[in-house]
Order: C-alpha cells, then sequence, then structure tokens
C-alpha cells in the first residue's frame, strides 16, 4: 500500500515535489546542513557525543510584570513622532552647548570640534561630499 501511495502522489503532485531537497535542487545559497551549528561530534563508531560548551545558551530576561506585549497590530495607529531632521539634530546637540558657551564668553569660532563640528570628511566611511556629488 506504501508504494502504490508514494507512486500516485508522484503522478497527482508531480514527481519533482517528491524528490529530495538537494543543493542541485535549492537556490545557489542552499548548502546542505548550513542551517544549524553542530552541538557536538562525531566520534568512530558513528557515534555523536554531544559537548556541553557548543550547546547554544539563550539569557532571556525576566519578564514578570511588563506591562507590552510582543505583537503590534497592524491596525494601531502611526506613531506621533516627526522625522529628525539635520537641523532638528543640531538644535537638539550642539545648540545648547553653542549658546551657553556664548553667554559665558568662552565660544570660540576656531575651536567647533568641540560641538561636533568636523572640517574635512577625511578618512570617513560615508562622507558628506562624495567625489561624484554634484556641487
Amino acid at each position: 500500500m506504501g508504494l502504490l501511495t508514494a507512486v500516485t502522489q508522484g503522478l497527482v503532485r508531480g514527481a519533482d515535489r517528491m524528490s529530495r531537497w538537494t543543493s542541485k535542487r535549492g537556490p545557489r545559497s542552499f548548502y546542505k546542513s548550513r542551517g544549524a551549528k553542530r552541538t557536538g561530534v562525531t566520534v568512530p563508531g558513528r557515534k555523536f557525543v554531544q559537548i556541553k560548551e557548543m550547546v547554544p545558551e539563550f539569557v532571556v530576561p525576566d519578564l514578570t510584570g511588563f506591562k507590552l506585549k510582543p505583537y503590534v497590530n497592524y491596525r494601531a495607529p502611526a506613531g506621533t513622532e516627526t522625522p529628525l531632521t539635520a537641523r532638528a539634530l543640531f538644535l537638539e546637540v550642539a545648540a545648547p552647548a553653542i549658546e551657553k558657551d556664548f553667554k559665558e564668553g568662552t565660544f570660540d569660532p576656531g575651536r567647533l570640534e568641540k560641538y561636533g563640528f568636523e572640517p574635512t570628511q577625511e578618512g570617513k566611511l560615508f562622507q558628506l561630499y562624495p567625489k561624484n556629488f554634484p556641487r
């Protein structure tokens, strides 16, 4: 009965769906047994020995009394916070320090590095004005 059932399923569903999932059938990024790390080693005699240090340990915080739920409904209202712009960031971070120094009389326009200003973009991973940027 098992053979007849397998043949019937192969004819109805298509023989290709019944074949094994291998690297030849999968995408280029598929490699067999790539999904999870091994938690031990295979020793002679085809025995698998589990090593305690190789078993992943999940650290989960204690969530007793935690009010938030792990699910956000898709009908939840959109956030009301406006997106952060360069001007808003400057007004929040650098402007209070500049204003304080200006009132105290210690503001020096030649030392703007103190407030986060960088005169050159050399050595930066993401440059403000890359070479192909039209000025």
